[in-house]
C-alpha cells in the first residue's frame, strides 16, 4: 500500500485541525489558561507529524488504524442507532435485531483488535505549552527588519552573525548552538521555536543550560527575530544549492498602484507579480505583460511609471536576504510571484529571458506538475499548436506545481 504526498498531507492537516480544536475546547471549558496570547495546549505530547513523513511505513500503520478506528465508531453508531427503532412485532425479530446488534458490537472490536496499531514512541512527540501557537504577524518587510535589529543585539554573540551558531561567546556555553541558516527552522514548530528562545534550553542527560532564556524580549520581538531567520536562512539555502528547499513567501508590505494607489502587497493575491529591480544605468522597465502585475522596488527610470511601486524601503533589503546577496547586489534581479503569494522564480542581472531553468521552488509533487505539463505540451502538439516555451512555459510549470509550506511535518 503507497500512499501519496497528498494524501498523507491531507491526513496530517485533518489531525492538526483536530489538535487544535482540542486545545480551543479546553481553553474555552477553563482547563487550559493562555501563553502569550494563544490558548496553551494542556498535555505533555502532541501528534508527531514529523515521523509520517519521515517513516512511509509508520504512515501505513497510522492511516490504516485511523480507518479501522472510523470503521468501528460508525459500526458502533448503527448498533446504537438500531436501539432505537420501533419496538420489535414478536420475539423472532426481537431475536434477530439483537443478533445484528451484537454481530455490529463485534465487526467493531475485530477492527480495534486487529488495527496494526502504530507504536506510541513514534506516534507522539514531547511538546509545550505553545507547541501550536502560530505567529501572530504577517511575515512581513518590518518584521524582518525587527527581527534582524533583535537577533544583533541579543543572539548573534552566541548564534553569530551569520547564524551557523559560531559567534563570540559559543564556546563559553555547555554545549555549540546549533546552525540556523539550513532547514533547521522548518523542522521545528514554530510554536515551539518560540518556546526555546523565551525559556532557553536545558541538556537532557545533564540539565546544563545550553542555551539562555530571553525574558527581556517582548512576545512580538520573539516572533519577529524568528522571521529574521527564516529570511536569513532561505537565502543562504539558495546561495548554497541554487534553489529554495522550504517555500518562501513574498514578505508583505506596501505598494503604491496605478489603479488601487496605496495598498498592501497582500491584496493582489490571485494575481502573479513581476517584482523587478532596476540598475542604475537601465534605460526602460521590461514591457508590461496581461499575465501578471509588474511591481518596481527601487528607484524606476527616469519616465517610467509603473504598474505598481514598492513603498517600504525595508522591502529591498528583505528581498536581498531572501535571495542570500547583499542589498548593492540586488538591482538587475528579477522575481515571479505566484498567485498564492509564494516566489517562485528568479532571473539574474544581465539574463536575456525567461525559462523553466528559473524556476527555484518546486514542491515534492513536482514530478506530478511536470507532467501535467507534458501532457498540456502533448496535446498542443496533436492540435498542431506550438509548444510552451520561455515564459510561456515558466508560468505553466509554476501554476501547475502548488506550494504548500510544512513545518515540523504538518502542513500549514
Amino acid at each position: 500500500m503507497v500512499l501519496s504526498t497528498d494524501f498523507v498531507n491531507g491526513v496530517l492537516e485533518a489531525l492538526y485541525a483536530v489538535q487544535i480544536a482540542l486545545r480551543d475546547a479546553w481553553h474555552a471549558l477553563g482547563f487550559a489558561g493562555t501563553v502569550a496570547d494563544q490558548p496553551a495546549w494542556p498535555f505533555a505530547q502532541r501528534l508527531a507529524a514529523e515521523r509520517l513523513l519521515l517513516e512511509p511505513g509508520h504512515a501505513r500503520r497510522v492511516v490504516i488504524t485511523l480507518a479501522c478506528f472510523a470503521g468501528a465508531v460508525i459500526l458502533l453508531l448503527i448498533a446504537l442507532a438500531a436501539g432505537f427503532l420501533r419496538r420489535p412485532r414478536n420475539a423472532a425479530q426481537a431475536r434477530r435485531r439483537m443478533f445484528w446488534r451484537a454481530g455490529l458490537a463485534a465487526g467493531a472490536a475485530a477492527l480495534l483488535v486487529f488495527a496494526p496499531w502504530p507504536s506510541s514512541a513514534l506516534l507522539w512527540a514531547p511538546a509545550v505549552p505553545t507547541s501550536l501557537h502560530r505567529a501572530p504577524q504577517p511575515f512581513s518587510t518590518q518584521s524582518i527588519a525587527q527581527g534582524q535589529a533583535v537577533f544583533t543585539q541579543h543572539c548573534a554573540q552566541c548564534h553569530g552573525a551569520d547564524a551557523r551558531g559560531e559567534g563570540p561567546l559559543a564556546s563559553q556555553l555547555a554545549q555549540w548552538p546549533p546552525n540556523l541558516a539550513g532547514g533547521l527552522l522548518w523542522k521545528r514548530l514554530e510554536g515551539e521555536l518560540f518556546w526555546r528562545v523565551r525559556h532557553g534550553m536545558r541538556d537532557a542527560r545533564s540539565g546544563r543550560e545550553t542555551m539562555p532564556a530571553a525574558p527581556a524580549l517582548s512576545d512580538q520581538d520573539i516572533w519577529s527575530a524568528l522571521d529574521y531567520l527564516q529570511a536569513r536562512a532561505s537565502g543562504q539555502m539558495l546561495r548554497d544549492m541554487g534553489a529554495w528547499e522550504r517555500p518562501v513567501r513574498l514578505p508583505a508590505s506596501r505598494l503604491d498602484c496605478r489603479y488601487g494607489g496605496l495598498r498592501g502587497s497582500d491584496s493582489l493575491r490571485g494575481q502573479r507579480l513581476q517584482l523587478v529591480l532596476p540598475t542604475a544605468g537601465e534605460a526602460a522597465l521590461p514591457p508590461e505583460d496581461p499575465r501578471w502585475v509588474t511591481v518596481v522596488l527601487g528607484t524606476a527610470p527616469s519616465g517610467s511609471t509603473p504598474e505598481c511601486q514598492a513603498q517600504d524601503r525595508a522591502l529591498l533589503p528583505a528581498i536581498a536576504l531572501l535571495l542570500g546577496v547583499t542589498p548593492q547586489e540586488v538591482p538587475g534581479h528579477k522575481l515571479f510571484v505566484d498567485r498564492d503569494g509564494w516566489l517562485r522564480a528568479r532571473s539574474v542581472p544581465g539574463q536575456a529571458a525567461w525559462s523553466e531553468d528559473d524556476l527555484i521552488c518546486r514542491s515534492e509533487s513536482a514530478p506530478a506538475a511536470a507532467a501535467a505539463v507534458a501532457a498540456a505540451a502533448a496535446a498542443a502538439a496533436a492540435a498542431d499548436a506550438p509548444p510552451a516555451q520561455g515564459v510561456d512555459g515558466l508560468l505553466r510549470r509554476m501554476d501547475a506545481d502548488r506550494m504548500q509550506l510544512v513545518r515540523a511535518g504538518y502542513p500549514h
